[in-house]
């Protein structure tokens, strides 16, 4: 039979107490034990005498039965000048992961990469561009323009409707001005 000194835990939802024990440790975290030799109540603060209460004597007694006191156990232990406790060393605890890694990796490839079009940008040489006040009146001479064929292409398709509906003889009189209408708005 193995022996461990372990946690059992009690207490509510959110409120944890546990009982220090001594238990086989194939049984269950909460089910039977052979002894309870404290407690601790995580809640209470750091200083206070009634956080972990455990009796020291009857925790001696089994570590020399062959019980083996779980992590936290062993560190109350420790505190108490009655268990060893192994220092651990986890040199991998602090790396980042793989795919931190590789997001890290992708960060530092774009940060390169706009540096080096900063670096082309800056070395590139200087190309003297036409002012941009000139082009400005060219693009506003075609959007007066546009507005104006379409009101003129507009008046021809009234023209025309009034047509049908004219008799035959007042027809080629108003086709005329209509023509000339549409010639003044191809000269401007």
């Amino acid at each position: 039979m193995a022996l461990k000194i372990r946690m059992s835990r009690g207490g509510s939802k959110k409120r944890p107490f546990y009982r220090i024990v001594v238990a086989d440790s194939r049984m269950p975290r909460d089910g039977r034990f052979i002894e309870k030799i404290g407690t601790y109540n995580p809640l209470l603060p750091k200083d206070d005498a009634a956080r972990l209460t455990l009796d020291l004597d009857r925790a001696k007694h089994w570590i020399g039965h062959g019980a083996k006191p779980s992590d936290r156990i062993a560190r109350f232990l420790d505190d108490a000048g009655l268990w060893k406790r192994v220092e651990r060393n986890n040199p991998q605890k602090g790396t980042p992961g793989q795919k931190a890694m590789e997001r890290q990796e992708a960060i530092a490839e774009a940060k390169r990469a706009a540096e080096e079009a900063a670096a082309e940008a800056a070395a590139a040489p200087v190309v003297e561009e036409a002012p941009v006040v000139e082009e400005a009146p060219a693009e506003e001479v075609v959007a007066e323009e546009a507005p104006a064929e379409e009101a003129a292409a507009e008046e021809v398709v009234a023209e025309e409707v009034v047509a049908e509906e004219a008799p035959a003889e007042e027809a080629p009189a108003e086709e005329a001005p209509a023509e000339e209408a549409a010639e003044e708005v191809k000269e401007d």
